[in-house]
């Protein structure tokens, strides 16, 4: 699992936030353009902030999260043995919440979430606000996959984002979701039968 090490605060989110922006754009990008064409104005930019607010707030806790594994490692250093273990067993929860209803719910939101009726700032603020949880709520499996897996590995980065597109783009999201946390199931089952071997 890996962690945030040496890295400063400010390093870790400067790097979440250009990651996030540039995995979440492909499915945010069609959500904006709804509310362009339902709510003319600036207020489209509000919504955007509204929307990576939330996901800087995420990455903050990402950070802390990793910073008390690795405090943990170092104060019990034979901890770091079941360090697999534990990033398999992260997947096979991840893969999980992608099958409940509760997962199917946030993606339906997610899916479905309509411009406000009103065009001042606020409103546009708090639709970016209201976007952004319902979008961490949805993806909390899939960001448990790129914590475990590693922040800064390329191809997991791709397949998270086309993962998450695709999802919020198919015609089909649920059997799209139901698909994507087999997948998970079945990497996590692998890591911890890799794991437990001697």
């Amino acid at each position: 699992m890996p962690m945030s090490g040496g890295q400063t605060a400010a390093a870790y989110m400067g790097v979440w936030v250009v990651m996030m922006v540039a995995m979440m754009s492909p499915a945010l990008v069609p959500v904006l353009n709804r509310y362009r064409r339902s709510v003319p104005g600036p207020g489209v930019a509000l919504v955007g902030t509204g929307y990576f607010f939330v996901w800087t707030l995420v990455g903050g806790a990402a950070y802390l999260s990793e910073r008390a594994i690795a405090g943990a490692e170092l104060a019990w250093p034979g901890l770091s043995r079941f360090v697999p273990v534990l990033a398999g067993v992260t997947l096979l929860l991840a893969g999980c919440v992608q099958l409940t209803a509760w997962k199917r719910r946030h993606l339906a939101r997610c899916r479905a979430c309509e411009p406000p009726p009103a065009a001042d700032a606020w409103s546009a603020g708090r639709h970016g606000l209201r976007l952004g949880v319902n979008c961490a709520l949805c993806c909390a499996g899939f960001m448990t996959v790129l914590l475990v897996t590693g922040m800064m590995n390329l191809v997991t980065i791709v397949l998270v984002a086309v993962a998450i597109t695709v999802e919020r783009l198919a015609p089909a999201p649920s059997r799209t979701a139901r698909a994507l946390g087999t997948a998970m199931l079945v990497l996590g089952a692998v890591a911890v039968v890799r794991s437990l071997r001697p």
